[in-house]
């Protein structure tokens, strides 16, 4: 039988279990991407054998389950995505081996890492489930018929413009509930709509419009256009610079209410489009297998970049980084013919590679 001595030091450590399982909860349904394609993920049986769904989340899979496919596309575009970004950083966003906590611990933080990973999680969800509906995959949404009439430039709204606000809508209620159920008295809860919201804006504030002439001899007597979603690189370069310029926040009572505001109160308050964060981040240089850190031992560097983020001096953390010599093949000699193709030659030549000591 515990002691009383016991029970007193273990009511604190199991709060601070709750609450890391609950920041990590949030982005476990990332998961998804490591889901083989043969298994469903729709249907009663399906969504609650899906591991790293809350059980809101496991309502939405069971009343909407033709979007899910789209969801795990979306999981698949964040890990692609911030792997992408954040390639010749210290953090570049390396995934566990196994387990529903795709990019480890380091998410329980409230870091801008995990800043970064939540918007580009809500915009790749909105995106996903979007191009879902253009393409007629979704039977409860098409293209957005709402863009109608003659812009002020004077071209004909038509076409098959995409429907965003369903995707946005889907994404609020798939991405956000983790947080909603917890209530939003906390600080790690607002961080996370914050930047969940942040993430939709990026693509709603870089959306495009294409068009299409008709006339005689292509002379665009008419031009039709309508609107569609950047591309999801776009979003991630848009969602790294917000990364870049993050405000950290504190969580501070304005009468009734919270609210997160800047630690530093000569910083001005963070707008809708930008990232919060509420606590600094990890070096990242060594590693750290419970939370996830690789550390940057062996990594590739830019020996002839100093100060840039790529550098070896900062991506190595110090301790130096060598430089070695490589043999390389790559196309060379490449000749266009006259009718669309390419013809290139391999070539193979000798290269300078620098990696950070171990």
């Amino acid at each position: 039988m515990p002691t009383v001595s016991a029970v007193n030091l273990s009511a604190p450590l199991l709060l601070l279990l709750l609450w890391a399982t609950h920041c990590s909860m949030a982005t476990n349904w990332l998961s998804l991407a490591r889901l083989p394609r043969s298994r469903p993920v729709s249907g009663s049986a399906p969504c609650a054998r899906l591991r790293g769904l809350t059980a809101g989340q496991v309502g939405v899979c069971r009343a909407r389950g033709e979007v899910m496919e789209s969801v795990r596309k979306a999981a698949e575009m964040v890990i692609e995505e911030c792997q992408h970004q954040f390639r010749n950083r210290r953090w570049n966003c390396s995934t566990t081996p196994r387990g529903i906590n795709v990019f480890g611990r380091v998410m329980n933080q409230g870091t801008r890492e995990a800043a970064f990973v939540h918007a580009l999680s809500s915009a790749a969800v909105a995106v996903a489930v979007t191009r879902a509906c253009t393409r007629g995959e979704l039977e409860r949404c098409g293209c957005d018929r709402k863009v109608r009439g003659v812009s002020p430039e004077g071209f004909q709204w038509s076409g098959c413009s995409d429907n965003l606000s369903y995707g946005v809508a889907f994404s609020q209620t798939f991405v956000d509930e983790p947080e909603r159920a917890k209530g939003l008295s906390a600080g790690r809860p607002l961080m996370n709509l914050h930047n969940n919201e942040a993430g939709r804006k990026a693509i709603l504030h870089n959306m495009q419009v294409e068009c299409k002439c008709h006339g005689v001899s292509g002379s665009c007597e008419l031009r039709t256009c309508w609107k569609v979603m950047p591309p999801f690189r776009r979003v991630g370069v848009v969602l790294k610079e917000r990364f870049d310029g993050a405000t950290e926040v504190r969580l501070t009572r304005i009468g009734s209410r919270t609210a997160l505001l800047p630690r530093d109160p000569q910083v001005k308050p963070p707008a809708a489009r930008d990232l919060l964060y509420l606590a600094p981040s990890p070096d990242f240089c060594h590693l750290d297998p419970d939370n996830g850190i690789p550390g940057t031992a062996g990594r590739r560097c830019n020996g002839t970049s100093r100060l840039a983020p790529d550098g070896c001096e900062l991506v190595c953390c110090g301790p130096g980084y060598r430089a070695g010599r490589a043999e390389v093949v790559q196309r060379c000699s490449c000749k266009f013919s006259w009718c669309c193709s390419v013809r290139c030659q391999q070539c193979k030549n000798t290269v300078t590679i620098h990696t950070c000591r171990v």
